[in-house]
């Protein structure tokens, strides 16, 4: 269902970003306060962590994942 306000369509039920199973990078880097580059970086560095979930040439971050790969082997960014 789409809600009108203004002359900006919102959806409904558009689900909160700290709710979403994974966040596209430049979520993450708001949800995370990393910027953009230092995360695409650590994309570049990890391409096959478990962390990043490839959509076609787009990685998403998996918010759980992610949070616990900054937990476990990130002490300052």
């Amino acid at each position: 269902m789409i809600k009108e306000e203004g002359t900006v369509c919102t959806d409904k039920y558009e689900i909160p970003v700290w709710r979403k199973y994974t966040l596209s990078v430049q979520e993450a880097a708001k949800y995370f306060r990393i910027g953009d580059k230092k995360l695409k970086k650590l994309i570049d560095e990890n391409p096959n962590a478990e962390f990043i979930l490839w959509n076609g040439s787009r990685p998403q971050i998996k918010r759980k994942l992610f949070e616990q790969f900054i937990d476990e082997k990130l002490s300052a960014i």
